[in-house]
């Protein structure tokens, strides 16, 4: 078993651009106030690890560092202050912050050089993670399911409870059926939306979206997506439109295509250099933008709720996971999302 002061694997992000260097890193020695050794057994890959590497945010002053903020972990040892989990727990590891410490980050070695990381990394063998990063949950809960639970599907969830506040009948258009999207749209149909309409630019992607929920789909490379919308909507006003892409043109056609009290609500992040242009006078009168940060989801809460709702039947997450890669080959991994080439998560096993 492998202790701290001794080496794992990793993927580091070295250059941004370019491919993850796979290679043995050196943990820390001990853990400080807050901390919690975990072995990842299983990771995904969300959207947000490849805008980290495309850049989307601007240049990045941490370089190297790691990558990786959902997961399924089990807690090998707890360092000073750490109550809410304990050696041997299987945990969800998530980004958004829940309950204990928010402790210090750690700092890896790789080649004589510093790594850095966040409260939270995935794409590594052992972790050292921050405790209120950490959710434990029932020993044996299907590890896919754990590891989804650190994002794709608390945001996917919290994006409709908290952000949308869908109330019953109102119609929804979720623009990007990917891990998250998929998400929204099985909380969507949970809330009695309708219609909810999918749009993607796969049919394999807009083809699950029907198995979870999605009333109509359209293939914006097929279609167009305005008139699609509208021709489906029969001069119904649209109360949400829910983009995932963060492409400017797609955030101002749905704020365009939205009621005089619509919702726009954005999840998928424009790159820094991006800006959208809309005529603001509606949002005087009853229209609202917002902007969703992983669907305000507090894990150690909504990690449970949503839980006993998956053991009573009500969601699920048959196909969520689409390819599954070891370590060794996460950058395979990325290219099959970058090509679309997957209907869901891309899942990491170490």
């Amino acid at each position: 078993m492998t202790t701290l002061n001794e080496y794992t694997d990793a993927a580091i992000l070295v250059k941004q651009n370019q491919d993850l260097v796979v290679d043995k890193i050196k943990l820390p020695n001990k853990l400080s106030i807050g901390q919690v050794f975990v072995e990842i057994e299983v990771s995904g890959i969300c959207g947000s690890q490849i805008g980290e590497i495309n850049g989307t945010k601007g240049h990045d002053k941490f370089l190297p560092h790691l990558l990786g903020h959902e997961g399924c972990g089990r807690v090998l040892k707890i360092g000073p202050g750490v109550k809410t989990v304990s050696e041997g727990d299987q945990v969800v590891l998530h980004w958004r912050p829940g309950e204990g410490i928010e402790s210090e980050t750690p700092k890896y070695l790789w080649r004589d050089k510093i790594v850095n990381a966040g409260w939270v990394t995935t794409f590594n063998k052992h972790a050292i993670v921050s405790e209120n990063r950490c959710t434990p949950v029932k020993a044996g809960t299907n590890k896919d399911l754990t590891a989804l639970m650190g994002c794709a599907v608390t945001t996917g969830f919290g994006v409709v409870e908290n952000n949308a506040k869908i109330k019953f009948g109102e119609s929804v258009v979720i623009f990007g059926a990917g891990g998250i999207g998929l998400n929204i749209i099985q909380a969507s149909r949970m809330k009695c939306a309708w219609p909810i309409i999918a749009l993607d630019l796969f049919d394999s992607r807009l083809e699950l979206s029907k198995k979870y929920g999605a009333s109509h789909i359209i293939n914006t490379k097929k279609n167009d997506p305005k008139e699609s919308i509208l021709k489906i909507l029969k001069k119904r006003s649209l109360d949400l439109f829910i983009d995932n892409t963060g492409i400017p043109e797609i955030i101002e056609m749905g704020y365009e295509l939205l009621g005089d009290n619509g919702r726009l609500i954005l999840v998928g992040v424009p790159r820094y250099s991006a800006d959208i242009k809309i005529h603001s006078l509606p949002l005087h009168f009853g229209k609202k933008i917002t902007g969703s940060h992983g669907g305000e989801s507090i894990p150690n809460k909504d990690i449970p709720r949503y839980l006993n709702l998956f053991n009573e039947g009500f969601w699920n997450i048959d196909g969520l996971v689409s390819k599954r890669f070891p370590l060794e080959q996460i950058n395979s991994a990325i290219k099959v999302m970058r090509r679309g080439e997957t209907q869901g998560r891309v899942i990491i096993d170490l």
